[in-house]
């Protein structure tokens, strides 16, 4: 029987544990928790977006103290591990292209790109060994991007992540797709994506990893997945309630309390509909309330301010510290199964130990049918 799980390769990368901490936005995934993931073995990730907010420096110059933060908190993950470290860097931020620039520039591992099609990176990190890996929710989204990075810089994906329906934050889904999610289940996308991959593949020589994201919670849903030819996953809502995860004990605390109806998918200002945990805030945006905006910058591209029932910035900034009657708290959808506060080895050890167990019982019923 097996004793561990195969490492994720990505190109010259390797990913000693095949887990990849998924970047969540406004001061939830930094250093701390990336350094921490790294040092297990795994994949740490950074959030780029929102690093700089609350601060004085973002109200009177959002572009130069978004580069200074990003700059800093990949800097500062890269005294803290030796491991593999990247940053998530979202297509709508309207400083996507000056982050990536920033990410390559700081030698980070790899960028993860969603919130849109990144069918740009690759111009923006030439000349760079970081690995680019776009986040897609299709088949015909993995298509696109591959045809176009090929037709218009010579190069492929070094992986895919392909995010489903349960994952929590913001979504490239439509809101009735996340209320009955079972017609785009993520088991379903990762099958259509690796047969898609497998063509290219095969066709130009090349070796693009699928890593499975969104609901994933434990070992068994990482066997399940590389069953399905995954070669690698993503998970970010349990890494919250860890103890290297630098949001505030009341976020942590918010985590534990959710039941499932706690957990809701709102209509977010930037266009895309969110999975978040129920707030006094989110309530009162759900009948109708507004809170009026006061916006000294434009962090994303799809985002009207003089229109904006509020700001979504603001409010994920609000969940960070811990104002939690004023914010928003992003969630997957199996966030009322987290029953507690453990350090990020202890999740990692757990997890890859229960993987390990599963696939190995699937060699042993495979010898003994």
């Amino acid at each position: 029987m097996s004793n561990k799980l195969k490492p994720l390769i990505i190109g010259d990368l390797e990913i000693k544990i095949p887990i990849i901490q998924g970047g969540m936005g406004v001061r939830v995934s930094t250093a701390s928790l990336a350094s921490a993931v790294a040092n297990c073995g795994g994949a740490g990730t950074i959030a780029s977006v929102g690093l700089a907010y609350g601060t004085p420096e973002n109200e009177t110059n959002y572009l130069e103290a978004s580069r200074e933060a990003l700059r800093a908190e990949i800097r500062k993950a890269k005294t803290l591990t030796s491991g593999v470290v990247g940053v998530n860097i979202m297509v709508a931020l309207v400083n996507y292209e000056d982050s990536v620039r920033i990410a390559v520039k700081e030698k980070a591992d790899f960028i993860v790109s969603g919130a849109g099609l990144p069918l740009r990176l690759p111009e923006f990190a030439k000349g760079f060994s970081t690995k680019l890996i776009p986040i897609v929710s299709s088949a015909k989204a993995a298509n696109i991007i591959i045809k176009t990075w090929n037709r218009r810089y010579k190069r492929f994906p070094d992986a895919f992540v392909v995010e489903g329906p349960l994952a929590g934050g913001h979504l490239g889904f439509k809101s009735e797709d996340l209320t009955s999610p079972q017609e785009n289940c993520l088991e379903s996308l990762v099958v259509d994506v690796v047969k898609i991959v497998k063509e290219y593949e095969e066709k130009f020589k090349v070796i693009i990893p699928v890593i499975a994201a969104g609901g994933i919670f434990d070992g068994e849903d990482v066997a399940r997945f590389f069953k399905l030819g995954a070669q690698g996953v993503q998970i970010a809502t349990r890494f919250v309630t860890t103890k290297e995860c630098s949001v505030a004990d009341e976020f942590k605390e918010l985590y534990l309390r959710a039941n499932e109806e706690d957990v809701v998918i709102i209509d977010s200002p930037v266009g895309l509909p969110g999975r978040a945990i129920k707030t006094a805030f989110i309530e009162k945006i759900m009948r109708g309330e507004k809170d009026p905006i006061r916006c000294l910058y434009k962090c994303l591209i799809t985002c009207d301010s003089a229109t904006a029932p509020y700001c979504i910035a603001k409010a994920l900034c609000n969940a960070s510290v811990g104002d939690l009657d004023n914010a928003i708290v992003f969630a997957g959808s199996n966030v009322s199964r987290i029953e507690k506060i453990v350090s990020v080895k202890e999740l990692m050890d757990d997890i890859v130990s229960r993987a390990i167990e599963e696939l190995d019982k699937t060699v042993l019923r495979s010898y003994n049918p």
